[in-house]
Formats: C-alpha cells, sequence, structure tokens
C-alpha cells in the first residue's frame, strides 16, 4: 500500500469556476467535507503563507498556503488539531481539457498506508460533492 493519495478527476467547469470552488471560503464551504451532515466552516487567507481553518463538525484541519498560483495550482499542508505528526502536504493541478477542467489532486507525506487510505476514503465524496456542486445550471434545469 501507498503512502500517497493521487485523485483526477474532469470537472463540468471552467478552470476559472474550479480555482473559486478551491479558494474562495463560501464555495469550500459548501462541499470541502466528506460527511455533509457535519457542520462545515471555513476561514482561509489564500495567498503563499496564508493560513486556513476547516472545522468539519468536531474535526479541524488546518495549514498554510505554500504556493498560490491562480489559476492552475495550489499547494498548502494539511493537519488534524490532535495529531502530533509533521503535516502532510496537498497539492492541487487544473488545466483546461475537452469538456471542462482536469483537476490532480495529490496528498503526501503520511506516516503509513494506512493513513493514506483513510484520507482517500475522506476525498473520494468530497470530490464527488465538488463536481455535484460544479454541474452546468442548464444541466441541472432539464434533469429537474
Amino acid at each position: 500500500m501507498d503512502t500517497e493519495i493521487q485523485i483526477e478527476r474532469v470537472l463540468p467547469a471552467t478552470i476559472d469556476r474550479v480555482y473559486d470552488a478551491w479558494t474562495r471560503a463560501e464555495v469550500l464551504a459548501q462541499w470541502y467535507c466528506p460527511n455533509p451532515q457535519l457542520e462545515l466552516k471555513v476561514d482561509a487567507d489564500v495567498r503563499a503563507g496564508g493560513a486556513y481553518v476547516v472545522e468539519m463538525g468536531p474535526h479541524v484541519v488546518r495549514g498554510t498556503y505554500l504556493e498560490v498560483e491562480p489559476p492552475y495550482r495550489l499547494v498548502f499542508s494539511w493537519q488534524w488539531d490532535g495529531s502530533d505528526g509533521e503535516p502532510t502536504r496537498v497539492q492541487v493541478e487544473l488545466s483546461e481539457v475537452a469538456g471542462g477542467t482536469r483537476m490532480l489532486l495529490s496528498h503526501t507525506g503520511f506516516s503509513n498506508a494506512e493513513d493514506a487510505a483513510n484520507h482517500r476514503q475522506g476525498w473520494e465524496p468530497e470530490l464527488d460533492r465538488l463536481a455535484g456542486l460544479l454541474v452546468p445550471v442548464a444541466l441541472t434545469d432539464q434533469q429537474g
């Protein structure tokens, strides 16, 4: 088992909309938790050296933005409150492709494969929520 996560998705939105979803606190608060039942609060100062805090019910993760290159790249540290290990690192790379935006999420620096697998189980439904949020309004209107 691996101690790194890589998840690739093609999202049905422009690169600017996807980047906004990763960098605007009010948009992050709509999807940035794998469990939609938990209250979600996000505070994000998106600039190199800026800090963020995400409260997912009783679970709190925080970190620092290490690289901010709109609208193509975002890199930040990731550490759960109460954990004593070194922070892990999340990198989000965006590129325009036919049908939307290719997003490659890499989460690295886990101390063991079990921790990496647990985080993958969190990222997958979270990214599903992001994809659902980005579905064009015209498509959702036709389905309703």
